[in-house]
């Protein structure tokens, strides 16, 4: 008979499972399964396949419940969702054919969209990817598509190493704090790139209007 492990915290159960208690693991593994299909559908615009990135996304959870120590980590689930992202991304980063296309649709630099950062405070999104390029007038489409391979080229030439990083999981909905430890860097340079990251590409679209 299997025991109910839903009254246990995570961080309770994985005192357990250290002890040598079994079932811990296939029951922690299912309840965060669905944090995985998340992430992975965050990815998606990656260019990575789904289930490959549900696969790679299980496997960093698995790491999460190896390596999780109380006595350094935030809560489980914290760490859970940093190992899952970070798993993930180095996935795609692995097996990516083209240099750098993270742009599927038109972007904007100039919608403003607010989240709380690590403070309490609100800090600027850099970015807003706009709605398909389905939705468009004809016009509007081929002045997107112009855009696009503009600032595709700008990433290409002008943005580091690190700030193609940087800005690849920012499309994905990350905040800076989040990407600062996926990419195991300070938040403060993080933040800063996004910052040169913005100058960057308004420059690139200011030259083409």
């Amino acid at each position: 008979m299997e025991k109910d492990y839903t009254g246990s915290s995570d961080e309770e159960l994985i005192v357990r499972l250290r002890d040598g208690e079994t079932g811990i693991t296939d029951f922690l593994m299912n309840k965060y399964k669905n944090l995985v299909r998340s992430k992975a559908k965050s990815m998606y615009i990656l260019g990575a396949d789904s289930e490959d990135l549900i696969q790679e996304g299980m496997i960093g959870l698995f790491k999460a419940l190896r390596d999780y120590d109380m006595g350094r980590d935030a809560s489980f689930l914290t760490f859970a969702d940093l190992c899952v992202s970070r798993q993930m991304y180095t996935a795609v980063q692995a097996s990516r054919r083209k240099k750098h296309s993270p742009l599927n649709s038109y972007i904007s630099l100039y919608s403003d969209v607010s989240e709380k950062g690590e403070n309490g405070g609100e800090e600027t999104e850099l970015v807003n990817v706009l709605s398909s390029l389905s939705e468009k007038s004809p016009e509007e489409k081929w002045i997107d598509r112009e855009n696009m391979e503009l600032l595709e080229k700008t990433i290409e030439k002008e943005l580091s190493s690190f700030e193609k990083q940087v800005l690849d999981l920012y499309l994905t909905g990350m905040g800076y704090i989040q990407i600062a430890r996926v990419l195991g860097r300070d938040g403060k340079s993080t933040d800063n790139a996004l910052q040169r990251i913005k100058s960057k590409l308004r420059r690139a679209i200011g030259k083409q209007e």
